[in-house]
């Protein structure tokens, strides 16, 4: 049973039902049940907007889970997932913990209803903790009780910055916020990576201002050379499965995706905007 206003039970005090958030909008595309009657309007605007927004948002998922798997298969067992969303199929520890039972992950978002759901999900589950903070606030993350409890920084660690930069306005300085905490983790470590992005100004623009009509605190749609800039310091892995396809960020659905050949952009002219994506390792 999805949330309304009428089950004022369930509702935090602190939510403010008019404006509709990144995280619930997303559960709803995703075809999720936490999420209130504002979110799953915005995401028919949206999806008017820009029609395959609904799509791209469940191909983004397709590729978290691709993604972690990679890295837990390179031998990472800790996993910090910022931004990370309500709870949906195919979390981050469940794929990480089919290969390494013990594998380590810190959910963190900044919305209250993840913290309430996750915790009730994650209670039984030792190796998992999910908090509420500001994810700019890198040292708030790194030093809280739960992340330094499950989280040993000598040892590499996986950054999730999975569809979250393009939440951050510029003036918080996304890049560099994702450079600070990548500067904290051991070498070995690994990110995974994606951000919506566009090469056409005006669709950018309008999915853009539409968003911020809401009333939802949002950064931008960054073209790809703006998103990619995440990499400078990292060694991206082949986007292809077979390892043959040369080391760049592609279009999320396309990344290590079975046979399908890699896309630094969609086949499509008519598709406007797109998840940037990439796995990337610190050396």
């Amino acid at each position: 049973m999805k949330h309304s206003a009428s089950n004022p039970s369930r509702i935090p005090p602190e939510i403010d039902l008019s404006v509709p958030s990144v995280a619930r909008a997303y559960d709803a595309m995703l075809g999720g049940k936490d999420n209130f009657e504002v979110d799953r309007e915005a995401t028919v605007i949206l999806e008017e907007t820009n029609p395959g927004t609904i799509a791209l948002a469940r191909a983004n998922r397709a590729y978290l889970s691709r993604g972690v798997e990679h890295v837990a298969n390179a031998g990472v067992r800790q996993f910090l997932d910022l931004g990370s969303g309500l709870p949906a199929a195919e979390n981050t520890h469940e794929i990480a913990q089919r290969t390494h039972p013990d594998a380590r992950v810190v959910y963190v978002d900044n919305d209250p209803i993840v913290l309430a759901h996750g915790r009730a999900i994650l209670a039984d589950n030792p190796y998992t903790s999910v908090a509420t903070a500001d994810l700019t606030n890198v040292g708030e993350v790194l030093e809280s009780e739960d992340t330094q409890r499950l989280i040993d920084f000598s040892e590499p660690v996986c950054l999730m910055l999975v569809s979250l930069l393009h939440c951050i306005p510029d003036e918080q300085d996304p890049f560099g916020t994702a450079q600070a905490y990548l500067d904290r983790l051991a070498p070995g470590s690994w990110l995974v990576y994606s951000h919506i992005v566009s090469d056409d100004e005006a669709a950018a623009r309008t999915f853009t201002e539409r968003i911020h009509a809401f009333g939802t605190p949002w950064g931008r749609v960054r073209t790809p050379e703006e998103a990619a800039t995440v990499f400078d310091s990292l060694e991206l892995a082949s986007p292809s499965s077979d390892g043959t396809f040369p080391a760049v960020p592609v279009e999320c659905s396309t990344w290590r995706n079975g046979d399908k050949a890699p896309e630094t952009r969609p086949a499509d002219p008519e598709t406007r905007i797109w998840e940037h994506s990439g796995v990337a390792v610190k050396r």
